[in-house]
């Protein structure tokens, strides 16, 4: 497959990087890789039909500072971070602030090509966002109480057995309870429970 769109990636880390784009050109995109924030924002790239996979952890200048500047530059173009166990409460910022999806390492070369094609996918628009949003919301009103709970606490990057504490449950209930929650919202994954909730505007 060879396609005229293009990916940069910026991520600190030289084995990440290679990997990335290793992964990025068998799937016939044009890739540019960069060490850092501030080299990428040197290069003075063309953003047009292209995306930006980031590292949310680098020094000098962090994946969501990148993309705050990418935005007061006014570009346009659509931005994955690739955040670490644990970081989730980053990926929550970075997706209100802007960016269009994230990966949690370690992330499959699939789930990488299915974030890059959902950034690059200009087949969308606000009403189709906003009709998106409402279908979102319907299915989280199906949720219980204690189902939404559970939901905010895992959108917020909290383990089972910490979630339980708070709520006065067992880890085992609460798991019970995910996986309800899950189901009612047709959610495959973390990154999937992340998406509904900003999409729906759901204070995380």
């Amino acid at each position: 497959m060879s396609t005229d769109q293009s990916v940069f990636v910026v991520d600190d880390d030289d084995a990440v990087r290679e990997s990335l784009e290793f992964s990025l050109k068998l799937a016939g995109y044009s890739v540019r890789s960069f060490e850092s924030a501030i080299a990428f924002l040197d290069a003075m790239v063309d953003t047009r039909s292209a995306c930006l996979v980031t590292d949310v952890r680098m020094p000098d200048m962090d994946g969501i500072e990148l993309q705050t500047e990418l935005k007061r530059r006014g570009s346009p173009m659509p931005v994955i971070v690739i955040t670490g166990h644990g970081d989730i409460p980053l990926a929550v910022r970075a997706m209100k602030a802007g960016a269009t999806d994230f990966l949690e390492k370690p992330f499959t070369r699939e789930a990488l090509l299915a974030a890059v094609k959902r950034a690059l996918d200009k087949d969308t628009s606000a009403g189709r966002d906003c009709a998106e949003s409402d279908r979102i919301r319907e299915r989280i009103a199906l949720l219980t109480p204690r189902e939404r709970q559970v939901f905010g606490g895992v959108v917020a990057g909290k383990q089972s057995k910490v979630i339980a504490y708070e709520l006065g449950s067992s880890p085992r209930t609460v798991e019970i309870q995910r996986a309800r929650m899950m189901k009612k919202l047709e959610a495959a994954s973390l990154q999937d429970l992340v998406r509904l909730a900003i999409a729906a505007g759901v204070n995380t």
